[in-house]
């Protein structure tokens, strides 16, 4: 039976290369069904006072989607030196529940640096004790360089780390 992922693209562009990145994974990742969610715009602010009560739909529906799945792939560019602030609000509504915990985790970080946001994302998936390895987080730098428009890897390295990270990625899910 295929798992079920739901991707999460952490920018806030519409055609952004980490789209371009997760709807390639979804398109080489045959044991699963890969949905993407890449609406992080869509989400209201986070309101600690609405996060157990009158929780907006928006909220309601994103947690049921990250529950309901069998693992979470997260893909995201950096922004001055952090995740990108809708990323963080979708955490924030989440960090109060146990929609993450115990969930098959895969992390990209892709952007021109990216370090601080890819420790950044890791220290905050431990936080809500998701499941991943190191092999299963992947950081790629000039992203912009290594992505066509059409949304084509150019960098055969790239394409052999992608395969590789999709592998350990399913030892976690399977």
């Amino acid at each position: 039976m295929k798992k079920q992922i739901l991707a999460i693209v952490g920018s806030a562009s519409k055609e952004s290369s980490n789209l371009k990145l997760v709807e390639h994974i979804a398109s080489i990742s045959m044991d699963s069904d890969v949905t993407i969610f890449n609406a992080l715009h869509t989400l209201p602010h986070f309101d600690p006072a609405l996060t157990d009560i009158h929780t907006p739909q928006e909220i309601v529906d994103i947690r049921n989607a990250i529950e309901k799945a069998d693992g979470i792939i997260i893909c995201t560019p950096e922004y001055i030196f952090s995740i990108p602030s809708g990323l963080k609000n979708l955490f924030e509504w989440c960090v109060s529940t146990t929609v993450f915990s115990q969930k098959p985790i895969a992390l990209i970080t892709a952007s021109a640096q990216g370090e601080k946001c890819h420790e950044e994302l890791k220290l905050i998936m431990k936080t809500v004790e998701t499941i991943f390895t190191e092999e299963t987080t992947l950081l790629i730098q000039g992203i912009k360089g290594k992505i066509s428009d059409e949304g084509i890897i150019k960098d055969e390295g790239l394409v052999l780390e992608l395969e590789q990270f999709i592998k350990e990625y399913h030892k976690l899910l399977f």
